[in-house]
């Protein structure tokens, strides 16, 4: 008899968890991010406004002028001359974080946004891709110089440098033209 009744128990249970509604579906995967999405993404977590977006004096000191984002050196900025460093001291920057001399010579953040003119707007993915992989402007004039960390950037894979460039197409285009680069003499008897 008790047999009877344990088979019974656990045919009810049985029917129970049988009729109990079925799990709801698990969520879908979101959609993987577009390239330009990756590419802000990138643009934001190597600081690339750091030196390419121009200052402005905010409540708290120098911040990033979002209406000129990513549009280098203001043209409108003119700088005297660097002061001539002595000791240990290797650089030096203007107030606006968008020009640097060392021994280098002087250099001015590009103008990234996809301004016809004055910034990227006719390079090429291409373009691009071999300007930081082989550290020069347009992928074959100029050198690229510091403190650019193109020798670093150089380092992600071409889907990185294409999703950049995607995103760097996106953003409002700034007509700012920014100064050539000095490029220093090496010293005497440096091998060249």
């Amino acid at each position: 008899m008790r047999l009877r009744h344990l088979i019974a128990a656990l045919s009810v249970l049985m029917l129970a968890a049988c009729s109990q509604p079925a799990p709801p579906p698990a969520p879908a995967a979101p959609a993987p991010p577009t390239p330009a999405e990756r590419g802000k993404y990138l643009v934001t977590a190597m600081g690339c406004n750091d030196c390419h977006t121009p200052t402005k004096m905010g409540p708290n000191g120098p911040e990033p002028d979002m209406a000129r984002m990513l549009s280098g050196h203001p043209e409108g900025v003119k700088l005297p001359p660097p002061p001539k460093l002595e000791g240990p001291w290797i650089a030096t920057v203007a107030m606006t974080f968008t020009a640097w001399s060392g021994p280098w010579g002087i250099s001015y953040t590009a103008n990234l946004t996809p301004d016809q003119n004055t910034g990227l707007g006719i390079w090429t993915e291409d373009m691009f891709i071999k300007a930081i992989r082989e550290g020069k402007h347009m992928g074959t004039s100029r050198p690229i110089l510091p403190p650019m960390p193109w020798p670093a950037f150089r380092n992600l894979n071409d889907d990185d440098l294409k999703a950049i460039f995607a995103y760097l197409k996106t953003i409002p285009p700034v007509v700012n033209h920014v100064p050539d680069p000095v490029i220093a003499e090496p010293p005497k008897g440096a091998v060249k």
